[in-house]
Order: C-alpha cells, then sequence, then structure tokens
C-alpha cells in the first residue's frame, strides 16, 4: 500500500437505486491502492437488481453494507464514522460520476499539508452548471466567502478552478481527518432535519475551531447527478415539510455557530433572498408567495429556537443515542 493512509469512503443512502449502483461502480474503479467503502443504507426495500448487487458487493468485501430502519443524513454520516477504519473519511452521495483519481487527490492535500483537517472538492453541479450555461470560471472567490455571516450567497465550489482556503465543503464531496471526530470528539448534528441543509455548513465552521484548515481543491471533483428523488429529496421541495424544515436548518446553524451580528447578516440575507425572492434566488415576487414564504421563515426561526432550548437538557443526537443504546445491550 505504500504506506498510505486508509481511506473510509462513505455513502449514505436513501431511495435510490441505479445512481447508486453506479457511484459505487466508481468508487471501486479508483485507483488509489488502500481504501474501504461503507454504504449506509436507509432504503426499506430495493429494487431486485439492485438488491442482488448490494449483496453480491458486500459478501465479496468490496463493500460493508450497513442497512438502518431510520433515515437521517447526519446520523448516517455519525453512524459511519463509529464504523469506520481509514484515517482520512471521505463522504460522497449516491448520485454522483467519480473519476479514478478522486480518493488520490483528496489523499495528497493531507499528505503534503499537516495544517489541513479538511477537503473541500469541487462538484461539478447538473443543474447549477446548467443555470450558469457551463461557461463561468472562477479563479479565487471573494473575501466574503469568508464571512460566516454573508459567506454562503458568495462559496462557488462548483466553478472555482484554483485551490485555496475555504469555509465549508459541499456534503457530496468533502473529508476529514480521523482525528477531527476521535481527538476533537465532534459529529454532525442530528438535529438538521429533512433535506438537512445546512449540516455541513454546522460541521465546517466547528471544525475551523479545532484550529485546522478547509482546504479547497478543484482536482478533488466530482459530477454531482442531482436526482429529483431519493436521497435528500425524499420529500418535495415545495411541500410544507421542506419549507419548514429549511428555515429551521440556517436558523439552528446560525444561532449555534454566529455571533448576533453575524447571524444578524446571515437573517437579512436569507429574508432578503427566500423570503423576497431577490438575486441569487430569483424567486416568485407574487405577494401570496412572499408571505407564505414569510410565515414559514418566522415558524423556522421560533423551531430553530426551541431546539437550541430544548439542547439544555436534550442535544439531539437521537440515532447516535439510540446506536450505542443497541450497542450496550448486544455487549451486555
Amino acid at each position: 500500500m505504500n504506506n498510505l493512509p486508509l481511506i473510509t469512503v462513505v455513502i449514505p443512502t436513501y431511495g435510490r437505486e441505479e445512481p447508486l449502483r453506479d457511484s459505487i461502480v466508481d468508487v471501486l474503479k479508483q485507483d488509489y491502492p488502500n481504501f474501504e467503502v461503507l454504504v449506509v443504507d436507509q432504503t426499506a426495500k430495493h429494487q431486485p437488481a439492485i438488491q442482488a448487487y448490494l449483496e453480491e458487493m458486500a459478501a465479496a468485501g468490496k463493500i460493508k453494507w450497513l442497512r438502518l430502519d431510520w433515515a437521517s443524513l447526519p446520523g448516517a454520516r455519525n453512524y459511519a464514522v463509529r464504523r469506520s477504519a481509514g484515517e482520512i473519511i471521505l463522504f460522497i452521495d449516491d448520485d454522483v460520476q467519480l473519476t479514478p483519481g478522486l480518493l488520490s487527490a483528496h489523499a495528497k492535500n493531507y499528505l503534503q499539508n499537516p495544517e489541513v483537517g479538511a477537503v473541500a472538492g469541487r462538484v461539478f453541479d447538473r443543474m447549477k452548471l446548467g443555470d450558469s450555461g457551463g461557461d463561468l470560471e472562477i479563479e479565487y472567490l471573494p473575501p466574503e466567502a469568508m464571512d460566516p455571516g454573508i459567506a454562503w450567497y458568495h462559496i462557488d465550489l462548483v466553478h472555482t478552478t484554483k485551490p485555496q482556503q475555504v469555509l465549508t465543503a459541499r456534503g457530496c464531496n468533502m473529508s476529514f481527518r480521523r482525528e477531527i471526530f476521535t481527538k476533537h470528539g465532534l459529529s454532525f448534528d442530528e438535529r438538521f432535519r429533512g433535506s438537512a441543509v445546512r449540516e455541513e455548513s454546522d460541521f465546517c465552521l466547528r471544525v475551523r475551531k479545532t484550529g485546522y484548515k478547509i482546504w479547497y481543491d478543484p482536482e478533488a471533483h466530482l459530477v454531482h447527478l442531482g436526482e429529483e428523488t431519493g436521497g435528500c429529496h425524499d420529500i418535495s421541495m415545495r411541500s410544507l415539510k421542506y419549507q419548514l424544515t429549511f428555515y429551521h436548518n440556517h436558523f439552528l446553524m446560525g444561532l449555534k455557530n454566529l455571533t448576533a451580528t453575524q447571524a444578524l447578516r446571515l437573517y437579512a440575507r436569507l429574508f432578503d433572498c427566500h423570503v423576497l425572492g431577490r438575486p441569487p434566488c430569483h424567486k416568485s415576487g407574487s405577494p401570496i408567495k412572499i408571505i407564505t414564504r414569510g410565515i414559514f421563515y418566522t415558524l423556522g426561526f421560533f423551531k430553530a429556537l426551541g431546539t437550541i432550548i430544548q439542547s439544555v437538557w436534550n442535544d439531539g443526537q437521537i440515532y447516535t443515542r439510540l446506536d450505542r443504546e443497541i450497542e450496550l445491550g448486544v455487549r451486555g
């Protein structure tokens, strides 16, 4: 193995069939010689062909197939970390296309710079590339992209072409040193619900507090297909549940990690873009829709405030706690 660090590739999956299989196929074609694959499967029932493929890969020792009867993206990430052996833990989605050099590109950043604790890979996002016509290129992100209050509207890991320090990573292509989870005791916050939007942002803000850098490497790239069903899209983006959790998660991230000034700037930008619909959101300016979005914005804030208050006696790590209770029961 040439003493290269073991990489654990984690693929959380929910409600995906052919895209999941194709993602696994691409991972198994990697040119990096030292890796394991953990598929954290939260799908109740697969199509027969996909079920047979997963069984075959698991029996051959190509993957570790972990079946769960609950669905939570941050919960699945935590579940996998506790069962991983890698010195580097790489998270990808279940609807991605990889080149054979993805793992090598991630690994080189850790080998070259001990200050790097996380690597954010480039994401050729099918939808966002389509919106820009595919010809937009950015060499270096603007200074605003490192400001936690407004960064989320300036960070572009789709079109950026130069390596650089960043504030956060995309959840479909991000890796971390193992000691982020062990020595520093970090875990993904399972209170980020629904689509789990901002759960990786929350985690990365806490990673930066360890003193480690988050390094963006455009060579560590993949294609994110953004399938409209399955994965984080188990509920429609137009559904009431999605709207409530979307705002809840943004407010929760701000309440947890930002100063009062930073949080106010984030919430003002969130209102301007997602409620009023101004660029870059470009939402409908219909008064009825603005009022409706404003209601969910308000409900999301109070829901997040309730989550923070509840954390005084309940940290919200429901699935981690359940897993540990089961583990203790088995050992007992």
